[in-house]
């Protein structure tokens, strides 16, 4: 059969009518978790993104309906794209399928599709499809939903963790707004948490919860709307097992197995324990950057931002010395990105220990400084003639690329020429240390720079 049968329908059979669905909100199961009963019914309940729901912001447009066009929410997880998915559909009056990319394949998405089609010709029914974790469609996959997209068959909601340029094909994403949801505040949380304790849909103020505690989950949370009411869930059931309507810290701790670490993800102990971290890296002290780094991960600290200090620190206190030690660094970055924690604790303790451990070198940070610092003093000049493009029309009578000389014309592949300014001959910015790789280029650069300013030939005629 070919693919455009698939949504061929009979315009002489039609069939029953079916009954459209209430723009309302979908009923929430009995013994749903709270993070469901507690998912925003509207626009106001939503915590957070006000970025993009403030007035006349994108989403909030499109949620009303004054906007209908495809969007791909691109976001952490527990930051709302699910709520706001649904909202688009309750709020414009359209019938929502919810499909995730984990179990869903192309037969699934074009059998949605055909739905759609056939609900919008006999009931003048829309239909608002969520898929989620879109990032893992394969490109087929991903493909099957162009024509249904491009012709407004569906509004498709797409939500991905990952950064749909990387992960989504290109006329998917062209015919989609992109919108980016950041992660929530603490304060934010902190909200959702006193939401979730006294309204009817959650715990109906059956629980308090003292200031420990809330402290405790908003760390764990991370940004998390989901990870605080999962938690919260938990400590309520256990506290009721006991008797106990106050939730305190050791309820807490018990039921999600964390440690209350000290630390203050906004206070003194996160900068104090990030500067540790740092600073027993660069002193090579791997079992205290471990230490540091195992506090932090156990206080709930945000794994992306351990992942970015570390490429930070390959290159300022590494650098040259060990090249590898930036590619560990972000192979941890990403590693932390596609898997997740717990696991992803593995991938940032094996970049410490390798930087921990490597051969130290600010070469690199200095290098970039000095250069910065002439730039910014208005140390600049002017290009080079032989330098400049000599491509387009026109370039030759202004003597651009005149004389350049092609360094792979000569065996040693280095031939004395011009590079910087007038203004800058003779600079040097970058200064390899006697550690680890950089000893070798400590006996390079200066023989490759006598080359280049033509001191060898000098001396060589001397």
């Amino acid at each position: 059969m070919h693919q455009d049968e698939l949504f061929t329908v009979n315009p002489d059979v039609a069939p029953p009518p079916e009954p459209v669905r209430d723009a309302g909100p979908a009923p929430v199961p009995p013994g749903s978790p709270l993070a469901v009963r507690m998912r925003p019914r509207t626009l106001d309940e939503v915590v957070g993104q006000q970025h993009l729901l403030g007035e006349g912001a994108p989403l909030r447009r499109l949620v009303e309906g004054a906007a209908p066009a495809s969007v791909l929410l691109y976001g952490p997880p527990g930051t709302g794209k699910t709520t706001l998915a649904n909202l688009v559909s309750t709020a414009t009056g359209r019938r929502f399928v919810a499909l995730s990319a984990l179990s869903a394949g192309v037969k699934e998405v074009r059998g949605v599709i055909e739905e759609a089609r056939r609900r919008r010709r006999y009931n003048a029914e829309n239909t608002v499809l969520f898929i989620d974790e879109v990032h893992r469609f394969s490109k087929t996959q991903q493909d099957a939903l162009l024509g249904a997209v491009e012709d407004r068959t569906v509004l498709l909601v797409a939500a991905t963790t990952e950064n749909p340029s990387f992960s989504v094909v290109s006329p998917l994403l062209s015919r989609s707004l992109v919108l980016q949801l950041r992660p929530l505040t603490d304060d934010d949380v902190r909200d959702l948490v006193h939401r979730a304790l006294a309204d009817e849909r959650g715990l109906a103020g059956a629980f308090t919860l003292t200031a420990e505690a809330e402290d405790h989950l908003v760390r764990l949370a991370s940004g998390d709307a989901r990870r605080a009411l999962t938690a919260l869930e938990a400590a309520a059931d256990a506290a009721a097992a006991t008797a106990h309507r106050e939730i305190g810290l050791g309820t807490v701790e018990s039921t999600v197995d964390k440690a209350a670490v000290r630390y203050d993800r906004d206070g003194d102990q996160h900068y104090d324990v990030i500067s540790a971290f740092i600073k027993s890296i660069r002193g090579s002290d791997v079992d205290a950057a471990l230490h540091y780094l195992a506090r932090m991960i156990e206080a709930g600290e945000d794994p992306r931002f351990l992942a970015r200090r570390l490429v930070v620190h390959a290159s300022e206190d590494v650098g040259m010395a060990d090249p590898t030690a930036l590619q560990s660094a972000v192979a941890a970055a990403h590693a932390v990105q596609f898997i997740g924690m717990p696991e992803g604790r593995l991938a940032l303790a094996q970049a410490t220990v390798h930087l921990a451990t490597a051969p130290k070198s600010n070469a690199v940070i200095t290098a970039i400084d000095n250069a910065l610092a002439d730039v910014r003093a208005g140390r600049i000049g002017t290009v080079p003639p032989h330098l400049r493009d000599g491509h387009y029309a026109g370039a030759a009578a202004l003597g651009n690329a005149r004389g350049y000389r092609y360094p792979h014309d000569v065996p040693e592949g280095v031939l004395p020429q011009q590079y910087p300014p007038d203004e800058l001959v003779g600079r040097d910015y970058y200064h390899p240390t006697q550690r680890g790789t950089e000893r070798t280029l400590a006996e390079r650069v200066p023989r490759l720079r006598r080359t280049i300013r033509g001191e060898t030939e000098r001396e060589e005629r001397a």
